[in-house]
């Protein structure tokens, strides 16, 4: 059975930075490309960045390119550093993971989810 375990979040000031961890727990093999996506109230599930399983290509949303950096800091833990936060940002982020993955952004291609962490940011 395959668990995702996230950590980080919390509330934050507009500026400032929070980071957020996830690990694969269960499983087999070293294989997982993992990614972050975060849903706002209100507001469809939004990809915001994902990692090859060799943690040489990374991708991003638009809405957090140049702010947010996804490393990978383990076969099967990622983390995500999110900087320079803005109000915008606040909504519940989820980690998902695969042991394939096509289109990162795509959250039909993951059929391992977080249980979701909030991120709220004032301004």
């Amino acid at each position: 059975q395959v668990t995702l375990i996230e950590s980080g979040g919390g509330l934050a000031q507009a500026g400032d930075s929070l980071k957020l961890s996830c690990r694969v727990s269960g499983g087999t093999g070293l294989v997982w490309y993992m990614a972050w996506f975060r849903q706002a109230p209100g507001k469809e599930r939004e990809f915001v960045a994902g990692i090859h399983w060799s943690g040489r290509r990374t991708y991003y949303g638009d809405a957090v390119k140049d702010r947010f950096t996804i490393t990978r800091v383990s076969a099967k833990n990622t983390a995500l550093q999110m900087n320079s936060l803005e109000p915008e940002d606040t909504a519940v982020y989820y980690c998902a993971a695969d042991q394939n993955v096509n289109t990162y952004s795509d959250s039909h291609d993951y059929d391992y989810w977080g249980q979701g962490t909030q991120v709220t940011v004032s301004s």
